[in-house]
């Protein structure tokens, strides 16, 4: 006759979809309820994502093996695994499963970047964050996920595309940053048109198909406020770490919490504030000129409950003709060391 003893037998050697370790190693079995009279059993599963297409087939096996096992009937229940345990298991990804970006096993840091508007700088503070983690000597891959509003290749100074080897896409590397970017996959400047699926099977591509070899963190350019691309790669990445750009202006900030309210709703985490177009500063004065405003950083970063990073000034880089990236600050320049002040801040907190 089938017991609970039997039950946690059978379901304890099927295997977490995403940790690949069986639910007994990851001790997902939360409860097992049997009514030997009405032969039916209840479970419930704890594993790394739910609702997910993997979830529905761990469902049917469960089905099938309490079933074998003598069950007339079967309910299943699932919840997600709490972050301290899914963290034992951060890290232990073999090489296969250490090509699954997506993997909870990974041990890589995903840093999304996100803005309640557009026009508040918010890829040009994911292009230097990326390039200054780099210089700091961490191994660093940038995704492009505006997919409606690419930029990234253009700001960077990238003229090459990636190439396929072995059905795997491998990214372009520049200033130490591998990038991957729709720019790359549309000619010509041409408008993207596509749906929300489409574009869905687009960043799962991003993440499983290219080659990104070992990474520290992988800096997300989102797109801006909270829609349905935004919604996908909150849901499709085991967890990030958010970085909310804003500007000083108030309506900007307000606009903003809503992007930082969108991470905390589907469990990622704050990072901190970065208040973009903060002042500025005249060559021939010196004098700083707030010219949209004050406090907007600030004010986010209290009703995010989070720190404000950092400031960056309105400016430009000194471009070369030799070595055009029209977005990218030197490492010598002001505002590049101001960069270079946030990412060892994000070192500091992330412990990479």
């Amino acid at each position: 006759m089938i017991n609970e003893q039997i039950v946690r037998d059978v379901v304890g050697e099927l295997k977490d979809p995403f940790l690949h370790r069986t639910l007994a190693e990851t001790d997902g079995i939360i409860s097992v309820s049997v009514k030997p009279e009405k032969k039916h059993v209840s479970v419930k599963l704890a594993i790394a994502k739910v609702n997910t297409a993997e979830q529905m087939n761990l469902q049917m096996k469960v089905v099938e093996v309490i079933k074998a096992a003598g069950a007339e009937s079967v309910g299943i229940r699932f919840e997600q695994l709490p972050p301290a345990a899914l963290e034992k298991f951060r890290g232990t990804a073999n090489e296969s499963e250490a090509q699954d970006l997506l993997s909870p096993l990974n041990n890589i840091e995903f840093i999304s970047i996100a803005s309640g508007k557009g026009g508040v700088g918010k890829s040009t503070v994911s292009v230097n964050l990326a390039v200054s983690l780099a210089r700091l000597g961490k191994k660093v891959g940038l995704i492009d996920a505006d997919i409606y509003g690419f930029s990234v290749p253009d700001m960077m100074g990238i003229t090459e595309l990636p190439v396929v080897k072995e059905n795997r896409i491998i990214p372009v590397e520049r200033f130490g940053v591998k990038v991957i970017s729709m720019g790359f996959f549309v000619e010509d400047n041409a408008p993207v048109v596509w749906r929300g699926p489409m574009l869905g099977k687009v960043l799962d591509q991003f993440f499983r198909d290219v080659d990104w070899g070992p990474l520290d963190y992988l800096i997300l350019d989102l797109p801006p406020g909270t829609g349905d691309v935004a919604l996908d790669i909150h849901q499709m990445i085991p967890s990030s770490k958010e970085v909310v750009v804003t500007t000083p202006h108030p309506t900007a900030a307000f606009v903003a919490a809503r992007a930082g309210a969108m991470a905390l709703q589907t469990d990622h985490s704050i990072l901190g504030v970065i208040e973009n177009m903060a002042w500025f500063e005249s060559k021939v004065t010196e004098e700083k000129e707030y010219v949209f405003g004050q406090g907007g950083g600030t004010r986010l970063a209290e009703e995010l409950r989070t720190e404000l990073l950092g400031q960056i000034p309105l400016g430009q880089p000194d471009w070369s003709e030799t070595d055009f990236a029209p977005s990218v600050y030197a490492q010598d320049h002001p505002i590049g060391k101001t960069y270079a002040k946030i990412a060892q801040v994000i070192i500091d907190k992330t412990q990479k």
